[in-house]
């Protein structure tokens, strides 16, 4: 039976969780069928893959948490689709903070269709062209084609939504490349993934889901250190999943990658917080976004950037101050 290790981050602990501001003394062991137990005895190679640095990701170290901007040039994004300019935004964002920006061409809401791909570098080629002098460049597609357009104007990442799952030779474009990759775990297509998603055990099975993505992108060429992972927050996943998740989500420490955390303004944010429109779910997407840095994730894909980079600031003052007391 498989055996996984959680870091329980504490903020004086014995371990440096993946060369970041994180620690951590203990482990919780998980298992699945038998209840969680906290242990001391961490084995030295789960103590290698936990403490190892992250190798940075579009020349950005991962020593501290990284803000991610949000572009969408897409008319149908269930957040602000169609409500801006993207190379115009991209430099708002930059100016508000943003360390790198993902720039999509197809919404992957949930119930979004699929959008050809002649249509999707139409979409994004300019932005990236235009923002890519300014700040390092990750473009969200699932497809290879997408991909090599996006590489070509200038993007230094691909983050593909589907892990590989949706175009097989997209792996071997960013193999080829030699650029970073983030693969994200979702269940089903976004037409249909919140249909009625079911797991046995959500926090595990999407590890063992990445572990086999990190596996099949090994194989294609792509080191791991080159692989970001992403858990999929609101992708196949209903509420209590999404939780679960974002509870214990340092255990995706355990694959030996850096992790990016993609919650902003979701669905579950406006139930949970009250908040009906998209715009308003900023506070909730602070207060989630937060609670994953305490976990030390290290890339945080949002769309209000100002307001996450105050509020990271303020919370690392707070921990810089804690330090200088000690």
């Amino acid at each position: 039976m498989t055996v996984y290790h959680r870091p329980i981050p504490i903020p004086h602990g014995r371990h440096v969780l993946a060369g970041g501001w994180a620690r951590f003394s203990q482990v919780e062991i998980l298992e699945r069928g038998r209840p969680p137990r906290i242990s001391d005895d961490i084995p030295p190679d789960v103590l290698e893959r936990l403490t190892a640095p992250r190798p940075g990701i579009a020349e950005l170290t991962l020593d501290n948490p990284r803000v991610m901007g949000i572009v969408n040039a897409t008319p149908d994004s269930f957040s602000d689709g169609g409500r801006y300019d993207p190379a115009a935004h991209g430099q708002q964002l930059i100016h508000d903070g943003a360390d790198l920006l993902d720039i999509g061409g197809e919404s992957t809401r949930p119930g979004a269709a699929e959008v050809p791909v002649a249509e999707e570098i139409g979409r994004i080629a300019p932005a990236i062209r235009a923002l890519a002098p300014h700040a390092p460049i990750s473009v969200d597609t699932r497809k290879a084609a997408v991909a090599q357009a996006a590489l070509a104007a200038g993007a230094a990442m691909v983050n593909d939504v589907s892990g590989f799952d949706f175009d097989p030779a997209l792996a071997a474009v960013v193999a080829d490349a030699q650029v970073p990759v983030c693969l994200m775990h979702a269940q089903g297509l976004p037409a249909t993934m919140q249909d009625d998603p079911r797991y046995d055990d959500v926090l595990l099975d999407v590890y063992d889901a990445l572990e086999a993505r990190i596996r099949r992108a090994e194989a294609a060429g792509i080191p791991r250190a080159r692989i970001v992972v992403d858990p999929g927050i609101g992708f196949g996943k209903t509420q209590a999943h999404n939780l679960a998740i974002l509870r214990r989500i340092s255990l995706y420490h355990g694959l030996g990658c850096a992790i990016l955390l993609g919650v902003s303004r979701k669905r579950f944010i406006g139930t949970i917080g009250g908040a009906e429109d998209p715009a308003d779910r900023s506070p909730g997407t602070l207060a989630i976004t937060l609670a994953a840095i305490v976990q030390g994730v290290q890339l945080h894909r949002v769309h209000d950037v100002r307001g996450l980079v105050q509020g990271l600031r303020l919370w690392q003052a707070v921990n810089d101050n804690e330090k200088a007391e000690r």
